[in-house]
């Protein structure tokens, strides 16, 4: 499969601009990875690239992403990647095993709170934020109170990584492709 046939399926099942501009966050965080662990960048990409697709169609907790897979193998997506993304829910039950599905995991949730981050700062940005930026809006629980905070931290922690430098890598990540995600 291919990066283009996976943002077809993205666009075809996804119609707010907000959450597909988050799947492009965390398909630039897992390729800066997937770069820096010298693992298959295509692969990774696409893995967080596909992740939500199938939020819109099936946004509950019982429902998402249990119910996208059998799309996602329709498509012919890889079961590693189907894999990774059943993987990045807790309440699938699906462990995760490999590395890509604990990366996966660990940059799901970090984007959003980093997205809130940077569209409080007066540039509205993402080239002038710094992890200790997201440090100091971590502690006041109200904002982006739906970033799982927990989630994050478990994130980085089982992706073997300690938080702010996770943290400052998404970041890095993020930067590269700022103007698709309006930052």
């Amino acid at each position: 499969m291919q990066r283009e046939e996976a943002l077809a399926i993205v666009r075809e099942y996804v119609k707010n601009e907000s959450l597909v501009r988050h799947m492009l966050a965390v398909e630039a965080a897992m390729r800066w990875y997937a770069e820096r662990n010298g693992a298959d960048v295509e692969t990774w990409g696409m893995t967080g690239l596909l992740h939500d697709f199938d939020w819109e169609i099936h946004p509950t907790l019982e429902d998402h992403p249990l119910a996208g897979a059998p799309i996602l193998r329709q498509r012919g997506v890889p079961e590693e990647i189907v894999r990774a993304v059943l993987s990045h829910a807790d309440h699938t039950g699906i462990p995760r095993q490999s590395e890509m599905e604990r990366a996966l995991f660990a940059c799901d949730e970090i984007t959003g709170l980093i997205t809130a981050v940077a569209l409080v700062r007066p540039s509205r940005s993402l080239s002038d934020l710094s992890a200790s930026s997201v440090k100091k809006k971590w502690k006041d629980r109200a904002f982006a109170a739906g970033a799982n905070r927990e989630e994050i931290a478990k994130g980085a922690e089982e992706f073997g990584i300690e938080l702010w430098e996770h943290t400052g890598n998404v970041i890095l990540a993020m930067q590269r492709i700022a103007p698709e995600l309006g930052l």
